[in-house]
């Protein structure tokens, strides 16, 4: 994937793809994973699209760093990355931990320079001890993963071969597709994987994301394994955003025909 290099913090440059004319999407990846895993989006939107996806800091082909690895850095970054490719109302499209990226934009930068907002498969708390609530987990099996999976490379694979074996994706995957989906979350060392999990498992977007979906066009798409939790709860907080259920957690690569369908007719409304 060809791209370019913008520099967002002295000796940190993030690898950015900017594709295609038209009003802007930006895609933006979950935790670990890299721009590539849009592909589909990428050859799909570009032909009538300006498409920019990106590596967050730590991610991919951006810059490993210690620093900044949560995801308040990653909204500053992103506002970065937009206001030096001149971008203005885009859609932002963010998957898993990057509608952390996303909300925490909002956060900073109020939705003014925004057209719209899709939310792929992320509760805007990632814990809570209410039943009720939309989750990303019970506490004890977050901590377990924290404790016990990203304290070493070994850990880190086996933690994300299971999550996208057992979540991510509702198929079998041949050993090459399973061999390459791993590739791209292990680009990401596992110390700052744990730096990333924690800031994401920590985070409290509700009011963002209330906000959000009273001054935005906004569409939540979330996958079939809780879809009825994850409706109900974003109908209670954000009754204005749209909701579709497709799929597992990585929908949009597993399903990307009806993925893309959905969000073009939410962004040509």
């Amino acid at each position: 994937m060809s791209g370019k290099y913008i520099e967002v913090d002295p000796g940190v440059e993030l690898f950015v793809q900017d594709i295609g004319e038209g009003n802007p999407i930006v895609f933006i990846p979950g935790f670990t994973f890299t721009a590539e895993v849009f592909e589909k989006q990428v050859e799909y939107f570009s032909k009538s699209n300006r498409v920019i996806v990106l590596d967050p800091r730590s991610h991919g082909k951006s810059t490993i760093t210690v620093h900044g690895n949560d995801y308040a850095t990653h909204g500053t970054d992103l506002a970065k990355v937009l206001e030096q490719l001149e971008v203005t109302n885009p859609t932002l499209v963010g998957w898993s931990f990057g509608c952390l990226t996303a909300w925490e934009y909002v956060k900073q930068n109020g939705t003014n320079n925004m057209k719209s907002l899709v939310l792929v498969d992320m509760p805007p708390k990632s814990l809570s001890t209410h039943p009720e609530d939309w989750v990303e987990g019970a506490l004890d099996d977050i901590a377990a993963i924290y404790n016990n999976s990203l304290t070493s490379p070994k850990g880190q694979r086996e933690f994300i071969t299971a999550y996208i074996t057992g979540v991510m994706i509702q198929r079998d995957l041949s050993k090459k597709e399973l061999t390459w989906l791993v590739e791209q979350s292990m680009k990401t060392p596992y110390y700052i994987a744990g730096n990333l999990f924690a800031s994401g498992m920590f985070a409290d977007y509700r009011k963002e994301a209330k906000q959000a979906s009273e001054l935005l066009p906004t569409l939540t798409i979330v996958a079939e394994h809780w879809a009825e939790t994850a409706t109900e709860f974003t109908k209670f907080l954000s009754p204005a955003s749209q909701v579709e259920v497709l799929g597992g957690h990585m929908m949009f690569w597993e399903h990307a025909d009806k993925f893309n369908r959905i969000l073009a007719e939410f962004i040509q409304e």
